[in-house]
């Protein structure tokens, strides 16, 4: 029986096109305090993988000629889930209301008395032409713009007015009309528009599939078809056309049509992913491990209890210097007990973990791995001098030898560990989004990244895998499973944005040679 006192509520969201920089912030923060993801296919892959973990996730997708879920289950899904409590984004691509049966949805929630509310999103008819170099209005072009569909209903007469459509002038911009086009250009050239009007197909505006054929209402069919262009598509007609190869800007970006996946625990992903994006990547955040703290930690209890015990502490890792200093924070320890020590990391990321708490390390080797780490500091005249190390339950092996060598006592100290996420958590298949044709390579920042991935990424032939690889360690885990692997010149997340770009669009051979020069 359903208690009536539960305050369910639906969110009618736009996504955009495609893009994940194109979701309205309002959008974002809905998602983010959502229960249940309900969404379509046109909804850009790296939004559900963001803003899905957690979420239960129903697709309703529908593509051209398969409809899997009736538009009235998907109604039913909406009102039922939000009859439980929960709070219910529908999200849709581009915007809600523009052929996206919106109001369909919202007229059965208000007949049923579920609230809702509806976020606009950015719509395709404006974006991707947008991101083609194609004004959809301009002073010299057009002055007027008309957007309609080119998806008829079955059974139902054709009810676009094409004579007025060519005597109203301006744009045209035809939605879900990639199976119809030729059609649509013999119906305007019947109600008198001119053969050489310029019109253009674009598929796959603002992600890495992004392609686009320009031609005249003449040809465009022919040419489509010899491009072989597939939905999702729009058409434009008119003489804003002309400026698509002028104008043209996403092409222009160093990393426009590929696909990247980042692995790196969550907490860590962001600053990367927006490297990449601002570069015009789709960047799809696949987090393939977890890490969370050793709870009952007695020998971190003790290190905490008398911390000005230790010469030396050092870092191996963002994480580690993160749920260190929150132990401390916990255990009510002051910073000051630590200012007679010294500090060393691993590399960049972790030195500026470190500078977020105010203290700058005094060791950071020059090649960013454990045992460069530990010769760095063993330089440092540590006979005799205690270190602790905080870091993965499971971690480099080498480093402690080397600074016992030297003649220092090591607390080698496990505060997290690394929980791998299997192929059920995933809120898209890796498979298919290696497999869907774009220009794609998955980026490791650790080898425990790539035993997560394996995990994963069921049923993904490795040997097909392109793996940027922050190190040698993590690149001699990524070819034990037989993937392509290239690694970066520093163990740095910029080296790595530089990896990618240099990996865009070539094959192995000519990427190793890149980097070789």
């Amino acid at each position: 029986m359903e208690d009536k006192n539960l305050a369910g509520k639906v969110w009618l969201v736009g996504a955009g096109p495609g893009d994940e920089g194109l979701l309205t912030i309002k959008a974002a923060g809905v998602l983010r305090g959502a229960d249940v993801l309900v969404y379509d296919c046109l909804v850009g892959k790296s939004i559900v993988v963001k803003y899905g973990a957690g979420k239960e996730l129903i697709n309703v997708g529908k593509t051209a000629g398969h409809h899997p879920i009736p538009q009235g289950e998907i109604n039913r899904i909406l009102v039922t889930e939000a009859k439980k409590g929960k709070k219910v984004v529908r999200l849709k691509g581009g915007d809600p209301f523009l052929f996206g049966r919106g109001g369909e949805e919202l007229e059965e929630l208000k007949r049923t008395g579920i609230p809702f509310e509806v976020v606009p999103g950015v719509t395709s008819p404006l974006a991707v032409p947008a991101y083609n170099g194609i004004p959809v209005t301009h002073r010299d072009y057009a002055s007027s713009l008309h957007i309609i569909t080119g998806h008829v209903r079955a059974g139902k007469e054709n009810p676009v007015h094409y004579k007025a459509l060519v005597e109203a002038g301006g744009t045209l911009v035809f939605l879900m009309g990639v199976t119809a086009l030729s059609a649509i250009m013999e119906e305007l050239e019947a109600a008198g528009m001119r053969p050489d009007m310029p019109a253009a197909v674009l598929q796959d505006g603002t992600t890495a599939g992004q392609r686009r054929v320009v031609a005249t209402i003449g040809t465009l069919a022919g040419k489509a078809a010899e491009a072989a262009v597939r939905p999702p598509a729009l058409i434009v007609v008119g003489d804003v056309c002309r400026l698509a190869q002028k104008l043209g800007w996403y092409e222009k970006l160093s990393l426009s049509g590929m696909k990247v996946i980042l692995t790196r625990p969550k907490e860590l992903i962001s600053a990367m992913a927006e490297k990449l994006r601002e570069k015009g990547a789709e960047v799809l955040e696949l987090p393939a491990i977890d890490t969370v703290p050793i709870e009952k930690n007695r020998l971190l209890e003790e290190s905490l209890e008398k911390p000005g015990l230790y010469d030396w502490i050092v870092f191996t890792s963002q994480v580690g210097v993160r749920i260190f200093f929150e132990k401390m924070r916990e255990r009510g320890v002051d910073i000051r007990a630590l200012s007679h020590a010294k500090f060393a990391v691993i590399g960049e990321g972790t030195r500026k973990a470190l500078e977020n708490y105010g203290i700058f390390a005094d060791v950071m080797p020059e090649l960013y791995d454990g045992v460069s780490l530990g010769e760095s500091i063993a330089g440092q005249e540590i006979r005799g001098q205690k270190i602790l190390l905080p870091r993965a339950e499971k971690a480099n092996r080498e480093l402690v030898p080397i600074l016992e060598r030297a003649g220092a006592s090591v607390c080698d100290l496990p505060i997290y560990r690394t929980v791998y996420c299997g192929a059920s958590e995933m809120p898209v298949s890796i498979k298919d989004e290696l497999e869907d044709g774009k220009d794609a390579c998955v980026v490791f920042t650790s080898s425990s990244t790539v035993e997560g991935f394996v995990k994963a990424a069921g049923g993904v032939d490795f040997s097909k895998v392109r793996a940027a690889c922050i190190g040698r360690q993590t690149a001699d885990t990524a070819e034990k499973y037989g993937m392509r692997c290239r690694i970066s010149k520093k163990a740095s997340i910029d080296s790595l944005v530089e990896l990618v770009e240099r990996m865009r669009g070539t094959d192995d051979e000519k990427t190793e040679k890149a980097e070789k020069q």
